[in-house]
């Protein structure tokens, strides 16, 4: 079980040794100096290509809790917020430690701290995070992490507290500051879990369904002064809040105008000029552009103001094996045969914020990647052998159809769409694009009955670890029929399952990620996706903003750390 760093003044002397240089490859060159006591006042900007689709703590899925989310919601634990290794490890949050396990970690056993309040006053209980959870199982409220319904014992056919107000009896709160958690089987990771805002706490008497995101309760150091989804949020202080209850978020701005919808190169732009309010700017979406790439590591001002990180994550096509002609393995492999990851990177901003990917796990050593390459496509795809294989199964005149988003800023939209569309078209596919709007693009591919055959989607890892990269995406207990569903292949393996559960078992990380990153190269064989790209993240921030440096967890500014005093 691991600790939390406990006092803000130790984290003040830990973050000073960190600047200038992360453990997992992220950097800041910061030279003010920062003090988390006094850092408060001003506010910040945040500019980003995408907006929040939901606010609702049921329906986002974010890694760590998000950035912009965790300043709203505290979780049982949360992200340890720091660059390097000590940012991969969870650390208590609304909890007073990372939970008791007992019975061979089958239950997790959780004591809130003591001066918690929502942003009316009133005390958080655990009534409060047991009733959040139940939310998150409501058809009415997809998309937020499947994990528990398949975790908690007897929760699997539960529908949520506005169709059975009786509840998730595996989950127990003997008193208001006492949660227990009763798994079906030993989960070593449940910590990492509860950072996710499932384990948020949600006033019931506040609950208004699925009106409850355009305000929702704020148990953070900030409450919603206003929300327009995909658009605008903002946000400013909870007054029943502070530093003291919370030792991880110093929240340092007054007010944080968060700004969507704005194209990469603009919010680029903003950030070098750095005009007025803009000196305060920060983006969590936006890696640099070329035009900014090039002028890093001349000794310009603008390599004093750049953050870079890595965020697990994986870019691919996945394949419905359910639709015609993608239930063909044969199908399936000649298009990964076809696949340009050269066009596609260069789609995504060149080689410096993507890297190519022929396996699904990204290299980060925590997820155990084992490399493997069972269609070898070279950097610019081998269409001849895309041909030879669909000729071997008889197929010609194949027409297929590319679902994507309508927008580029998540990376699956129209430019790597073309991409693909272009690599295909000289294996002698003929490929149609199908463009979704971007605020219900995950609605559509995520509901089996409107599931296209073959989409453009993006997955990352919501812990260090291998589990929570193949679990979601490959184990055939997760596929959820009322949406919501990330097993896209729709591919339901018993032994595959079966593995996965004897993994969860083992409590020695480097044993598990050795053979999560086995199960991957198995898994790898069928052709379930094309993977293409892992991510790399290189942010520029304002003139005025400190303390900005990417956390080992996310590979990204953390907001609740940064100042602009």
């Amino acid at each position: 079980m691991r600790k939390l760093v406990p006092a803000v003044l130790s984290v003040t002397v830990l973050l000073a040794g960190c600047q200038g240089g992360g453990g997992d490859g992220s950097t800041t060159t910061s030279t003010a100096a920062f003090d988390p006591a006094t850092c408060q006042g001003g506010t910040l900007t945040v500019l980003n290509q995408g907006g929040i689709n939901h606010l609702d703590p049921a329906r986002l899925y974010t890694s760590g809790g998000g950035n912009l989310p965790s300043l709203l919601f505290r979780t049982l634990t949360t992200r340890n917020r720091q660059p390097g290794e000590a940012g991969a490890k969870a650390a208590p949050d609304l909890a007073t430690d990372l939970g008791t396990p007992s019975d061979g970690a089958k239950i997790w056993t959780y004591h809130l701290r003591d001066d918690i309040f929502f942003e009316d006053g009133t005390p958080i209980t655990a009534k409060d995070v047991k009733y959040g959870i139940e939310r998150s199982f409501a058809p009415e409220l997809p998309g937020g992490a499947p994990y528990l319904r398949d975790w908690l014992d007897g929760a699997a056919d539960y529908q949520g507290p506005y169709k059975q107000p009786d509840g998730i009896k595996s989950i127990e709160t003997p008193d208001d500051k006492t949660i227990i958690f009763k798994l079906r089987k030993p989960e070593g990771d449940f910590p990492f879990l509860a950072t996710a805002t499932q384990f948020a706490p949600v006033p019931k008497a506040k609950d208004s369904g699925v009106d409850y995101e355009k305000h929702p309760i704020s148990s953070g150091p900030y409450q919603v002064e206003s929300y327009e989804p995909k658009k605008s949020l903002v946000l400013v202080r909870n007054k029943h809040w502070s530093t003291k209850i919370d030792e991880l978020r110093y929240a340092c701005p007054d007010r944080i105008e968060v700004t969507s919808g704005l194209d990469a190169a603009v919010i680029n732009q903003r950030l070098v000029t750095g005009a007025g309010q803009d000196a305060n700017a920060v983006t969590t979406d936006a890696v640099v552009g070329p035009e900014q790439l090039a002028q890093l590591g001349t000794g310009s001002e603008l390599d004093k103001r750049v953050t870079r990180g890595e965020f697990p994550s994986t870019l691919y096509l996945a394949f419905n094996t359910k639709k015609a002609p993608f239930d063909n393995p044969k199908v399936r492999e000649a298009l990964s045969y076809a696949i340009n990851r050269t066009s596609v990177v260069n789609a995504l901003g060149g080689s410096a914020v993507q890297g190519a990917s022929t396996t699904f796990l990204p290299p980060q050593k925590a997820l155990g990647q084992q490399p493997y390459d069972y269609f070898p496509a070279g950097a610019s795809g081998d269409p001849a052998k895309a041909k030879q294989v669909l000729a071997e199964a008889g197929l010609t005149d194949l027409t297929v159809e590319v679902t994507h988003e309508n927008d580029d800023s998540e990376g699956i939209g129209p430019k790597v769409a073309a991409a693909v569309q272009e690599a295909f078209k000289q294996a002698g596919v003929t490929v149609k694009l199908n463009a979704i709007d971007a605020a219900t693009y995950r609605d559509v591919i995520g509901k089996p009955a409107t599931q296209p055959g073959l989409v453009l989607t993006t997955w990352g890892a919501d812990w260090p670890s291998g589990g929570p990269f193949l679990i979601p995406i490959f184990d055939g207990r997760q596929i959820i029929t009322a949406g919501g569903n990330f097993n896209l292949a729709q591919y339901n393996d018993p032994a595959v399952n079966a593995e996965i559960d004897a993994i969860n078992a083992l409590t020695d990380p480097a044993a598990a990620a050795a053979r999560w990153g086995a199960l991957d190269a198995k898994i790898g064989k069928l052709a379930l996706v094309i993977p293409l790209t892992y991510e790399k993240d290189v942010y520029l921030y304002g003139k005025n903003v400190k303390n900005a440096y990417a956390d080992g967890w996310r590979g990204q500014l953390d907001i609740a750390r940064i100042s602009v005093k």
